[in-house]
């Protein structure tokens, strides 16, 4: 059974990375024999909210009316679980994707959540503090009778942070009556915020390296890495990378893109874009054409900016052996075929990304439970999770002769698909 993605609902819900996200479901339902019922029921999300709502700009002239999205695309597992987005291009279609493969995320590394996601279409960097305060707030009341510690738990994602988590919770905690850390994870860790969270995406992202380069028979001392995003993500997994013994020899943000053949000194760099907002102009690299940043010669390429960058025109073209999707969904179906065809190990976004979710988890329970961990806990347990993972993926690729995607697909729908058939339908 197949529905048509343009009459699956909202023609906005149509997006190329929700297409994207459907075309890899519907090519490991075919695999897995999923029942008819349940593939038509995880094609969409389970709960979309559209908002619009005023915001008043510092001149208090001029009001502008934004959108802002909140996606639930299931509540099987427990409570919903996705981050909170702010950027010019933000649509329905990319945030029911966005939740679509946090389900499935949630689901490989075993977190008792949904997949979620929210966002705010408008450009976080033209914006002042006072603004992206008056922003965050009016959109949290919006929003505010959908989420909550059992209901939905936002989190930071691009062009948000913690501040912005506290800011939410400071307002949600307001309208309730008392305070409520539990919903939300991301936030300062002076209010409940786990004190390895920043940094848990990229670390967790570079943890499963040793195993990857044992599995291809590669050192990780001296690997070439390059890291397309020198953001939340890809700082912290270039930072992890040098610590390693690896040569970062290239990284790119909105600014450009910079190489350096010798390998970066990481904390000079990322001194210098914290003064200078972006990478361009650092004196310890050459520059580069940021589209070349992805194929050069390099053994591990961490595509840790946006979604859709390797596509099947580029992807011929990258000569790493190792691909680990820092980003959500930065590899097309066409790039994967290619892949498949090249033998090039990519490491899947709902994999390789999980450290974030995972270390929220953590944060979420420890706020229910108000007893928190040390940072070595939270790491060790972390790299349990992960590597468990990796290796039951790795294990099902191996047993079905397909890639690392495909695996991680296969387990992540299998097990919501049992939820499902376990919990049956009402009425």
């Amino acid at each position: 059974m197949s529905l048509d993605v343009d009459a699956a609902g909202p023609s906005e819900l149509s997006s190329p990375l929700y297409r994207e996200a459907v075309v890899q479901f519907d090519r490991v339902a075919d695999m897995i024999n999923l029942d008819d019922n349940i593939r038509a029921r995880l094609r969409l999300p389970q709960r979309s909210l559209v908002v619009t709502f005023p915001f008043r700009r510092d001149d208090y002239e001029a009001v502008d009316t934004v959108f802002g999205y909140r996606v639930q695309h299931l509540q099987t597992m427990g409570p919903t679980k996705g981050g909170i987005r702010y950027a010019p291009d933000v649509n329905l279609g990319e945030v029911a994707a966005l939740a679509m493969l946090m389900t499935w995320k949630c689901s490989l590394v075993g977190l008792p959540f949904g997949g979620a996601k929210g966002g705010v279409r408008i450009d976080p960097t033209v914006l002042s503090r006072s603004e992206k305060q008056r922003l965050t707030r009016r959109y949290t009341m919006e929003i505010i009778n959908f989420i909550g510690p059992d209901k939905d738990i936002p989190a930071p994602d691009m062009g948000t942070d913690e501040q912005v988590m506290a800011w939410l919770m400071d307002t949600y905690s307001t309208h309730i009556g008392h305070t409520e850390p539990a919903v939300v994870t991301g936030k300062p860790p002076s209010i409940g915020g786990s004190i390895a969270r920043r940094e848990a995406t990229g670390r967790g992202l570079m943890s499963l390296l040793p195993t990857i380069a044992s599995h291809l028979s590669m050192p990780v001392a001296g690997s070439r890495v390059v890291v397309q995003g020198f953001g939340k993500v890809g700082r912290y997994a270039a930072l992890a990378a040098s610590e390693m013994g690896c040569k970062v020899i290239a990284v790119s943000d909105i600014t450009g893109a910079v190489h350096n053949d010798a390998g970066f000194d990481i904390d000079d760099l990322a001194r210098f874009v914290a003064e200078n907002r972006g990478v361009n102009g650092y004196r310890h690299a050459d520059e580069l054409d940021p589209a070349e940043l992805l194929t050069l010669d390099c053994d591990v390429l961490l595509p840790a900016a946006v979604g859709g960058v390797i596509t099947g025109e580029n992807a011929p073209r990258i000569k790493a052996r190792a691909i680990l999707e820092g980003a959500n969904g930065p590899t097309t179906a066409a790039a994967d075929e290619v892949f498949r065809e090249n033998g090039v190990l990519v490491v899947p976004d709902i994999l390789a990304n999980a450290g974030g979710v995972t270390v929220s988890y953590f944060e979420w329970v420890q706020d229910l439970q108000n007893y928190f961990w040390s940072e070595a806990e939270i790491v060790a347990r972390l790299r349990e999770i992960l590597n468990r993972a990796l290796s039951e993926v790795l294990d099902m690729a191996i047993q079905k002769g397909t890639d690392l995607r495909t695996a991680a697909l296969m387990k992540g729908i299998r097990r919501v698909a049992d939820a499902k058939l376990a919990r049956g339908m009402y009425p």
